[in-house]
């Protein structure tokens, strides 16, 4: 009976370590011979980073375009040759699929006995060596100690503090002079709300000071969804269809994309300001609708937001409060009907709207929907940049906040500048609810009603 089996016969952690014991010892049977490796076919862009013998290397690709997939080749390789590898990412699942592909490429040799499997540790070795090839999960430098590797592998870095590689990652490659992978995909803002960096670009900044490296030490290797010829390119149609623009180009594309230098809004003000509780009673709640007046055309901007004291410094301030973005892509009723569901949802006082576009035709389309309350008709008599810069320096003085993530709206915000033609929908109703909630009586000679 090979180790294997015992293991799956006995299944207790006693039996798993002594098994263990005696492979490492060389007390189990073994044939001679390399590894009879049963691997996939690389495609066209994954063959670059299997075959590329640098020290760092720096993998952005889009979801689906086989980076995992294909570091599994690589990794498998790497042990085959003796080397001791670590492969961690940040959830079970993306474990699971690397550790299918590399069991599946070595099932051979592990089914005879030439190599000890342990699936409850996701670690494949070779019995009386340091040549080893293991799986786990990590998002920070305490769940990656407690292991060495002299070739690192850290999938999904972008959702990784970046402090797994500066505290562990980097000092566990000192001794052996080990090599490191970084495999990311650049992430849209509702990813990064799952990720524990304290910098949401430190993947794309890593990419990009890898790529102006001049002492060969560094690669960087780039493809998109577009580029795995095995997956199916009706469902990715499907798939980014319902995208937006800046999503689609990076998780699908694998574009970087930073801040526009011309914002009014940067995604680290943003982030500091957000919050997860709002205060227990709120002055004002308005909901507020910059309207579409086609279903085929732009969206209709739907954003609530509150205002309410905050003990958020040592004196209580007036502070804003966004609580939903509730923006759709519909017909009039359509969003006239969602409008007044999140006004009754948050018991607000007041819906505002923008008359500018089909004047009285809001009010009265927002009216046919029952439980619909009066609207106040707003009109910009100023453009997008003079209604939203004393909007913009509210935040910048601290007094307006994201509860929760709002990743379409907040994309808007840091992607849109003044010299920008086309409309961004639900920054626009962001800046209404705001105005109507928070700015000075003194600011609101910008506005005529």
């Amino acid at each position: 009976m090979s180790p294997q089996s015992e293991i799956d016969r006995i299944g207790d952690e006693a039996a798993i370590f002594r098994v263990a014991s005696e492979a490492r010892a060389g007390k189990v049977p073994k044939r001679s011979g390399p590894l009879r490796l049963n691997l996939r076919t690389p495609h066209s862009k994954q063959q670059p980073f299997i075959d590329s013998t640098v020290k760092r290397k720096v993998i952005r690709a889009g979801r689906r375009g086989g980076k995992t997939v294909g570091i599994a080749i690589d990794a498998v390789k790497r042990f085959a040759a003796g080397r001791r590898v670590l492969y961690a990412a940040p959830t079970q699942d993306q474990v699971d699929r690397f550790w299918y592909e590399v069991k599946h490429a070595l099932e051979s040799d592990t089914d005879a006995g030439r190599l000890y499997k342990n699936e409850t540790k996701h670690i494949i070795e070779k019995p009386g060596t340091e040549q080893r090839l293991r799986a786990k999960t990590a998002w920070n430098p305490d769940t990656l100690r407690g292991d060495y590797a002299d070739y690192l592998i850290l999938d999904e870095w972008q959702l990784m503090d970046e402090d797994t590689w500066k505290l562990v990652g980097a000092p566990m490659l000192l001794d052996n002079n080990g090599d490191a992978v970084f495999i990311y995909t650049p992430p849209s803002r509702r990813a990064r709300s799952t990720s524990k960096a304290k910098d949401k670009m430190h993947a794309a900044k890593l990419y990009k000071k890898a790529g102006q490296d001049i002492t060969g030490r560094w690669a960087t290797f780039h493809f998109s969804s577009f580029d795995n010829p095995h997956i199916s390119e009706e469902a990715l149609s499907d798939i980014t269809a319902d995208m937006s623009r800046l999503d689609y180009e990076q998780e699908i594309l694998a574009i970087d994309k930073e801040d526009n230098p011309g914002a009014l809004w940067t995604s680290e003000q943003i982030e500091s300001l957000r919050v997860t509780q709002t205060p227990l009673r709120f002055e004002r709640i308005v909901v507020s609708v910059d309207p579409s007046t086609t279903s085929g055309g732009d969206e209709a901007g739907i954003v609530a937001a509150g205002v309410g004291i905050c003990d958020c410094k040592d004196t209580p301030e007036r502070h804003g409060f966004i609580l939903e973005d509730a923006t759709l892509q519909g017909s009039p009723h359509q969003w006239a009907a969602a409008s007044v569901t999140v006004y009754n949802k948050w018991k607000a006082d007041r819906m505002i709207a923008e008359s500018n576009n089909g004047g009285e035709m809001v009010s009265l389309t927002i009216g046919t929907i029952k439980g619909a309350p009066p609207v106040k008709l707003i009109h910009a008599s100023r453009g997008k940049q003079t209604r939203a810069e004393p909007v913009a320096a509210l935040y910048e003085q601290s007094k307006v906040h994201h509860v929760g993530t709002f990743a379409r709206l907040e994309d808007e915000m840091t992607q849109w500048d003044p010299s920008m033609a086309e409309s961004p929908n639900r920054m626009d109703a962001m800046v209404w609810a705001i105005t109507e909630t928070l700015v000075d009586s003194s600011d609101r000679n910008f506005y005529s009603r």
